[in-house]
């Protein structure tokens, strides 16, 4: 069975977690409606339902094992919980940052890429660090033992 999952920061293509969609199917860009609020959180964002930004991301179909990478990649449920949002290409998976907000940086223009890329050395630093949310990729940027 095919997932769809609308990736909107460290995911997307030319960003350090694609690799993790390696085998999944590009189904194309989408922008939400504007319903919702993309924080900076260091080296990934977080989207939080509410709020009145149109987010850009893009849309992929994944099988049960990728979507448990994801899930495990976004320490879901801990830290995002995953929703459904309809996208042009279909109902899709989202991940909401379930975390603090406090005193996060607000990306108006909802665009995590365009962040990444023009924020200098703030944005190059998010792009080149894998992301560190849970125990299994601090150990592995420690150059411990991953899960």
């Amino acid at each position: 069975m095919e997932h769809r999952v609308f990736v909107y920061g460290t995911l997307l293509r030319g960003e350090v977690n694609h690799h993790l969609l390696r085998d999944a199917r590009f189904l194309g860009s989408h922008r939400t409606e504007p319903r919702f609020t993309l924080l900076v959180l260091g080296a990934y964002p977080g989207l939080v339902a509410g709020g009145d930004t149109a987010v850009f991301g893009e849309v992929y179909g994944v099988d049960a094992a990728g979507l448990r990478r994801l899930d495990q990649l976004e320490d879901y449920p801990r830290l995002y919980d995953r929703r459904v949002i309809a996208t042009a290409h279909g109902s899709a998976w989202v991940y909401l940052y379930r975390g603090p907000r406090r005193d996060r940086v607000r990306l108006a223009q909802g665009d995590w890429r365009q962040y990444s890329r023009s924020a200098g050395p703030r944005g190059v630093a998010a792009r080149r660090r894998r992301d560190p949310k849970n125990p299994s990729h601090r150990r592995r940027a420690a150059g411990g033992a991953a899960d």
